[in-house]
Order: structure tokens, then sequence, then C-alpha cells
């Protein structure tokens, strides 16, 4: 009796066939998001009655998100000296804005964290990417290749790790923000709208003294180093203690804390350009959990997710659901607009 052969496994073909629609299913979720945001408004009658946009409100939005992305690629930057990276902090900031606008939606094979790492661990003083041809084809194979970081060096490895740490002092600023906005306004979501506010801000409190303890106690960072030395990250424990050691923990607190309410001043400031009045705790609420909602990969850049929210979060507070949506709309073209100056790095190298 011959043998019978095994069957052949298809699950390769279908992730292939996931990965080449994924961005399809992401343009098609976007859009019926946003016309499900949009699709109760009566435009004709808002339009005609005589709406007033104030422009100077959109001037203000645009300083507030260009600030935002200035400080983050600021911070970025400072979290990829740290470890030994030679680059400018000016070419991390360009790579950092470059990063946002590949994020907003930019045909790409990477997402711009990756991109900004591995073209951040390439960075030269000079401001170049690469000093030779042998730099650039090792760059250019790891941005238009699959990078898998268990057979990267070393650099490479460090750069997605500051990566990384930088997106979680920006999580820790998000959410520390969020749960003030939960303390001062979070009745009008729920009677625990306020416990739920306090619940985060001691755990917040709690993980980054948790973390300060560790890094502070000798057995502990030896742990850590010898972690990261297994991982091939050796030079990685000055840019976490940056980052989460006592007292700088706090600045970075405080700073992330910041970047976030620039943003939620530029929605503030979108909306009022429609004469929508919207409370500041109402803003510290919907944008940070907003946020939240968009680490999920299932729009594009946020759009239509950003306006469905935002209708859903305001509505407890009142806010006109077309004043929502035009105010959404224009803070997405705006943080567009924004990231505009990234396209000179991505333009450089083609």
């Amino acid at each position: 009796m011959s043998a019978k052969s095994a069957p052949v496994s298809t699950s390769p073909r279908w992730k292939y066939l996931l990965k080449r629609s994924w961005p399809t299913i992401r343009v098609v979720l976007s859009i019926a998001l946003l016309w499900k945001a949009t699709s109760g408004i009566d435009w004709a009658a808002l339009f005609a009655s005589e709406l007033q946009i104030e422009p100077l409100w959109f001037v203000a939005a645009f300083f507030c998100l260009s600030g935002a992305f200035l400080c983050g690629g600021l911070r970025w930057g400072l979290l990829m000296r740290s470890v030994g990276f030679e680059g400018s902090i000016a070419g991390y900031i360009s790579l950092y804005f470059a990063g946002g606008l590949i994020n907003q939606g930019l045909p790409s094979t990477l997402g711009g964290d990756s991109y900004r790492a591995i073209t951040g661990s390439h960075l030269k003083p000079s401001g170049e990417l690469a000093s030779s041809t042998t730099e650039e084809k090792k760059l250019d194979t790891e941005l238009h290749q699959e990078v898998s970081l268990e057979q990267a060096d070393p650099s490479l490895r460090l750069g997605f790790a500051m990566t990384f740490v930088d997106r979680l002092l920006g999580l820790a600023g998000n959410n520390l923000l969020g749960g003030i906005g939960l303390i001062l306004g979070g009745a009008t979501l729920a009677a625990w709208g306020n416990q739920l506010g306090y619940a985060v801000i001691a755990v917040m409190v709690a993980s980054f003294l948790i973390a300060a303890l560790g890094l502070a106690w000798g057995p502990t960072r030896a742990l850590l180093q010898k972690l990261l030395d297994r991982f091939r990250m050796s030079s990685a424990l000055p840019g976490v203690r940056m980052a989460f050691a006592w007292p700088m923990n706090i600045a970075q607190a405080l700073f992330g804390m910041g970047i976030h309410f620039l943003t939620i001043l530029a929605l503030g400031f979108c909306l009022k350009a429609y004469g929508a009045e919207v409370p500041i705790e109402a803003l510290m609420i919907g944008l940070p959990a907003l946020s939240l909602l968009l680490m999920l990969p299932i729009s594009i850049s946020g759009w239509g997710l950003r306006e469905a929210t935002l209708v859903s979060v305001l509505a407890l507070w009142s806010i006109n659901p077309s004043l929502t949506v035009l105010g959404s709309i224009s803070y997405g073209a705006m943080t567009l607009l924004c990231v505009l100056p990234g396209a000179y790095p991505l333009l450089k190298r083609k």
C-alpha cells in the first residue's frame, strides 16, 4: 500500500492574500465608518444656516500640531542619541515627520515607526543616511525587504528598541491625560467615570514607580542588562534609563502629556473654527480614547474611525454632530498638512 502524501498547507497563501488585501480592507472600512458618521447630517440645512467659519483657529491648530510633531521628534532623537547613534537632532526630527507622513496612509510596505527605526539607525551627523555604496545597499535592503529582528544587526535592533520606548512614553502621556480628563468629566460618561480616571492615573503612576525602582536597584538593573545582552541590545540601557529612571521619568511624563495636550488643543481649535464650544474635559476624554483605538489597524490614519468616535463621545456634551464631523475632518486634514515636510527626506532617497 502506498503511503498517502501529506496535505499541502495553504496557510502561507492565506497570509499572503490577507497581507496584500489588508490595505484595501482598511480603505473600505474607513469609507464605511466615515459614511456612518456623516449619514445623519443634513448638509443642506447646515450650510443654509450661514455657518460662520473663523480661519484663524485653523492657523492656531496648525501651530499646535506642528509643535506636537516637533516635540515628538525631539524626544525620539534624544533617545536615539542616548544609546550611541550620532545623527543630528534636526535629522531625527525630519525622519519623525517622514514617519508621520507614511502613517497618514502613504503607500508603503513599511509603517512610519518601522521607517524611522530603520533610517534612524543609519543617520549620520551630517544628516545623510549613508556614506558609502555598501551602506546604501544595506539601507535599501532593510527598507524594501521584510526585516527579521532575530537576524538583524545590533544597531538596527537598537533603533527599533528606542522607537518602541518612544511609543511607550507617548502612550503613557496619552493615558495620563485621559485619566485626568475622566476625573474632570467622567461623570458625564457614567457614574463610575471619575473612579475610572483615578484608576488609570494610579496604574500609570505605579508603572512609572515600579520601572524607576527596578532601574535604581542594582540586582534588577543587572538582570535587565543581561536580558538586553541576550537580545544583542547591550547599549539600550541608557535609553531605558533616560525614559523611566528617576527623576527623568517625571519630566518624560510631563513632556508626553504636553505633546498630547497640544493635539487636544488643535482638535478644540478646529471645532471652534466652526463655532463649536467644547469643554476641555470632553476633548481630554475623547482624543486619548481615540488614540487607543487607533492602535488597531482598521482604518487609514484614523479616517472614519476618528469621526465616528468623536461624534459618539462629544454628543454626551450636546455638541452638534455636524460640527463635530467638520472639526474632525479639518483636524485630519491639518495633521496631513503638518507632516508634509516629511516628504523631503522621502523624496531625497528616490
